[in-house]
């Protein structure tokens, strides 16, 4: 059985990565970095394969589904995020924050749903984050994208259900991981992170459990649960004070 990782270089990714070739699974590493990910490649315990490519560029995310569309499991993990008021940040790269996180995600999730609902098997992880249930001020584009993942998630996996189908479309939603995303976010996080082998161990056991939407850490469990109660107006007040504590 093979399984194909996008984001594959560092952080969650090449740690999912890691989890799925110790149970076996054949991997596709796909990121830009081609040397990380041949030195992911060479400590994996099992066979692994290599990708290079941009998955800014829709043209690469079809040639990437064409070539590998007889995988099991897609972890759609590729991502990136951006801090500062959104009159201050760049437009060219909220926009290809868009394209990564969001279209390249759609489309790969699409055509690899399609296919895998076809022969009724398949798993299909979408990495979002806690990011989604909330309103975000001084990474608003981030948060949208990340909400966007969230809502599409659960709304296909409900169209799954009700045809009775096998297949698999999850989300994953961690609160801060010591990954690399708080450098290229340019953040600093107030409360302890979790280690991406952690959230990455977690993240595949309820996957093959079944869990639709996936919130590692007891800490952002009751967070998440308690922003249900609290009024919108409470809840931008909290946001906007915790962004603020990240710069």
């Amino acid at each position: 059985m093979r399984a194909l990782v996008t984001g594959a270089s560092s952080g969650i990714g090449a740690d999912i990565a890691r989890v799925l070739s110790k149970k076996g699974f054949e991997v596709v590493l796909v990121a830009r970095r081609e040397d990380r990910l041949l030195k992911l490649a060479d400590e994996l315990e099992g066979d692994a394969e290599i990708y290079c490519c941009d998955l800014s560029k829709a043209d690469n995310c079809v040639e990437l589904f064409e070539k590998y569309k007889d995988v099991d499991i897609l972890i759609n993990n590729a991502g990136f995020g951006i801090f500062g008021k959104f009159c201050d940040t760049e437009l060219e790269r909220e926009l290809s924050m868009i394209d990564v996180n969001i279209t390249a995600m759609h489309i790969l999730m699409k055509k690899f749903l399609c296919h895998f609902k076809a022969r009724n098997r398949g798993y299909i992880l979408n990495v979002a984050s806690s990011a989604a249930f909330l309103p975000g001020p001084l990474m608003a584009s981030y948060y949208a994208t990340k909400a966007y993942v969230l809502r599409l998630t659960q709304a296909v996996a409900k169209e799954l259900k009700t045809d009775k189908s096998d297949v698999y479309v999850g989300a994953l939603c961690p609160g801060p991981v010591d990954t690399e995303f708080n450098n290229v976010a340019n953040v600093n996080f107030n409360i302890k992170s979790l280690t991406s082998k952690y959230v990455a161990q977690y993240a595949v056991g309820k996957m093959f459990k079944g869990k639709t939407v996936i919130v590692p850490g007891k800490i952002i469990k009751l967070g998440v649960f308690f922003s249900r109660f609290v009024p919108q107006r409470l809840l931008l007040y909290i946001s906007y004070n915790i962004q603020k504590n990240k710069s």
